[in-house]
């Protein structure tokens, strides 16, 4: 059994569900999985707790959260000599052509290249339009944006774009990894 970290940066709460659906499989396989919101971090804190860790993120504005960021370069060196992963979580990961699938990967790797850290695995994953989060300017954009790309435009109500199979295996997939 591993102590494993999932941490996790979210704005609307698409990525706080992704992260706690992550350790529930890691726990239902046999690991102690501890779940700490990346901007809350306690100060009592300390990394050396854990066997592995999972870290995940969500895009707003072409840039994963900058506390999530802060905390990976911070801890990179630690992060990168232990079993660990990373997922981000965004709408561009909705479209299904090329050039999105190629957008989201780059985001990945300029996070990776930006903190110095070189996980063992790494996800894309698609999130949420969560029009009940949003503000009235944030609303309308989000709406303007989701209607060129096909998504939902109705803004009484909110669209999952999750594919939740997807996250149970790569949450599966790491905690195989942790049993070798």
């Amino acid at each position: 059994m591993a102590r494993v970290l999932v941490l996790y940066g979210s704005t609307e709460g698409q990525t706080a569900t992704i992260a706690e659906r992550t350790a529930e499989v890691l726990a239902s396989a046999g690991h102690d999985s501890t779940l700490i919101h990346g901007n809350r971090v306690p100060e009592e804190f300390r990394l050396s707790e854990y066997d592995a860790v999972v870290v995940g993120a969500s895009v707003h504005k072409g840039h994963h959260q900058k506390y999530v960021e802060q905390f990976v370069r911070e801890h990179a060196k630690e992060l990168n000599r232990l079993p660990s992963a990373f997922f981000s979580v965004s709408l561009t990961a909705v479209e299904d052509t090329d050039e999105a699938r190629m957008t989201a990967e780059n985001l990945v790797t300029e996070f990776l290249a930006a903190t110095g850290w070189n996980p063992d695995r790494t996800a894309v994953v698609a999130g949420a339009l969560k029009y009940s989060r949003y503000g009235l300017l944030t609303r309308l954009l989000m709406k303007y944006v989701a209607r060129k790309k096909g998504g939902g435009t109705d803004t009484s109500r909110d669209y999952e774009y999750t594919d939740w199979d997807e996250v149970e295996r790569f949450a599966t997939a790491f905690a195989r990894s942790l049993d070798s």
